[in-house]
């Protein structure tokens, strides 16, 4: 997508096939998808751990999304038969498809969180918004 042609491109497909496209994108753009796939995309893990590496998030809000991302074939959970029991989540084929697109997002996320800040202030700053 070097120039203009291939963005018009895309975006006319996007556009052309927005019900569809919006559906996908509300299942995987959410608060936490993205960072519970980039947990699970090297090994599984149990929910406690998942848990632990993504600080800040409730366990009812994992359990959600962890739900959700099985419901959307994006990862699948396993019982283990341990005493007490125990359940293991690991990213499907589909899931791992997300790859990608999604350490891209991050890459451009750390790389540009600077100047999206410095924009939230000067924005913040000009008084000019209502």
């Amino acid at each position: 997508m070097d120039d203009y042609t291939d963005l018009q491109s895309l975006s006319h497909q996007a556009l052309c096939n927005m019900p569809q496209v919006r559906a996908v994108l509300d299942k995987i753009a959410d608060k936490w998808t993205i960072m519970i796939l980039t947990v699970i995309c090297p090994k599984p893990a149990r929910f406690n751990e998942i848990k632990r590496r993504l600080n800040g998030i409730t366990h009812k809000a994992l359990a959600d999304a962890l739900k959700r991302l099985e419901r959307n074939g994006l990862v699948t959970r396993t019982v283990l038969p341990t005493q007490p029991i125990g359940v293991e989540y690991a990213i499907t084929p589909l899931g791992h498809s997300l790859r990608v697109p999604f350490e891209a997002l991050c890459a451009w996320a750390a790389a540009n969180a600077d100047k999206v800040e410095a924009a939230v202030l000067r924005y913040d700053n000009t008084g000019n918004h209502r």
